[in-house]
């Protein structure tokens, strides 16, 4: 079963029951998951998520999710297009990158999947358990929190990990004094 904003509902569908998370066990660390888009929020996401894996001996993962066009392709403009998509999905992420080295002493990990962002998200919760909370931040425009947060509330009882939400308005400095 779907809800509507894309979320697997069902405790019998693909990716439940939840994985059980490692990130104490010995030999593992606690994750945090940054969605990267080119949202404005998305920085707010990322600075909360460096710092505060800097401050708990954690790691910082990078995922973007490659949603494919739904228009048919004819001679092979698919390919071109998809190859064309994950030319920017790597630069995005190599600045990226750069970024959370720039706010923190973090290494992060990079994911690039295809797909239903909702789905993709909850693959890669699924595959490494290691992955604790998901760190969103809410947008601060007319238009409400953004589409991830939006889906994430509808979906938070029963949602694999903890979800963190950073309030779109603050400040470097302020998500740093939080973290």
């Amino acid at each position: 079963m779907r809800s509507r904003a894309g979320w697997h509902t069902s405790p019998h569908d693909r990716f439940a029951p939840p994985r059980p998370r490692l990130s104490f066990q010995e030999g593992h660390r606690r994750k945090f998951l940054v969605v990267i888009d080119d949202t404005p929020e998305c920085e707010r996401a990322l600075v909360y998520a460096a710092k505060r894996a800097e401050r708990t001996a954690g790691a910082v993962v990078l995922l973007h999710v490659i949603v494919p066009e739904d228009a048919p392709q004819w001679l092979g403009v698919g390919d071109v297009m998809r190859a064309e998509a994950l030319a920017e999905a790597e630069t995005m992420l190599a600045r990226t990158v750069d970024r959370v080295r720039a706010i923190a002493r973090v290494e992060p990990e990079t994911v690039i999947r295809e797909g239903n962002r909702a789905d993709e998200i909850l693959r890669v919760i699924a595959d490494d358990a290691d992955i604790a909370i998901l760190v969103l931040a809410a947008g601060i425009d007319k238009d409400g929190p953004g589409p991830l947060v939006t889906a994430i509330g509808r979906a938070s009882g029963t949602f694999p990990i903890p979800v963190t939400i950073v309030p779109g308005q603050l400040s470097d400095a302020e998500i740093a004094a939080l973290a």
